[in-house]
Formats: structure tokens, C-alpha cells, sequence
């Protein structure tokens, strides 16, 4: 007998459809301006993680700094966080499924700003309302 598997995270993930991701690894000594992958698509994402597709293998506890571009947004959220899981996607065209747990928000260098976070909240309940209005809709 399967046992139905228990959700753990605490925020509601969502879905942007045609959202991307861009990222840059991050270290204490890194300067680096341009981007280590971009044009990732962005799966799904919540206030405390972020599920993208990559082309390149990262490791479990890198630091990643990741600019997710929305369509019909003009900026950017910029998300810092550390890579929990990294898994293949066979058969696609994406190599690697990536798990990233974002950092805390706050005003600390290593955190997430607290704008990012209204920024994310508005979109979880802008998101949610379309995914349930949706799901609602009568079927031809």
C-alpha cells in the first residue's frame, strides 16, 4: 500500500506562465556581471522557493543569484537563495530540474529585500485567483 506523499512547505507554489529565469552563482569573492545560464523557464515558484529548468548541473548549497523576468512585468525580481535539489529531466530539452530555497527576507546583505516579498505576494494572489477561476470554469 502507497501512502500519499505529505506536502512540507508552508507557502502555496504557483505557476507564471512564460516566466524565466536567469542566474549568476554566487560567492564571497565573485564579481561577476553577466550570467552563468539564461532563459531558464521558471516551473513554479512561492515566498520560499523557486522550481527552474537549466541546462547546466549546480550543486547542492551553491549560492545563486536569480533574475526572474514576467511577461508584461518591465523589472525584473531578483532572488537570492541557495540550489537544495538538482535533478535530471530526462527526455526533455532541459537537462536539469533545479530546487532553490530562497534566503530570509530583510535588509541584510545576504536577504532578500522586503519589496521582493510584497512583490511575490501580490503575484501568489494574483496567480492563485487565476488558476481557481479556472478551475471553476465550466467545461464545453
Amino acid at each position: 500500500m502507497t501512502e500519499a506523499k505529505i506536502e512540507r512547505r508552508i507557502c502555496e507554489r504557483f505557476r507564471i506562465p512564460g516566466a524565466t529565469a536567469c542566474y549568476r552563482k554566487t560567492s564571497l569573492f565573485s564579481n561577476k556581471k553577466g550570467f552563468d545560464e539564461e532563459f531558464c523557464p521558471v516551473i513554479d515558484l512561492s515566498r520560499g522557493g523557486l522550481r527552474f529548468l537549466c541546462q547546466k548541473p549546480l550543486k547542492v548549497r551553491q549560492k545563486l543569484s536569480v533574475d526572474i523576468t514576467i511577461p508584461g512585468d518591465r523589472a525584473p525580481l531578483i532572488l537570492l537563495g541557495i540550489v537544495r535539489w538538482i535533478g535530471f529531466n530526462a527526455g526533455k530539452s532541459y537537462k536539469f530540474q533545479a530546487g532553490l530555497q530562497l534566503n530570509a527576507y530583510g535588509d541584510k546583505k545576504s536577504h532578500n529585500s522586503s519589496e521582493t516579498l510584497a512583490r511575490l505576494t501580490a503575484m501568489e494572489e494574483k496567480y492563485q485567483a487565476r488558476k481557481a477561476a479556472n478551475s471553476t470554469e465550466p467545461k464545453p
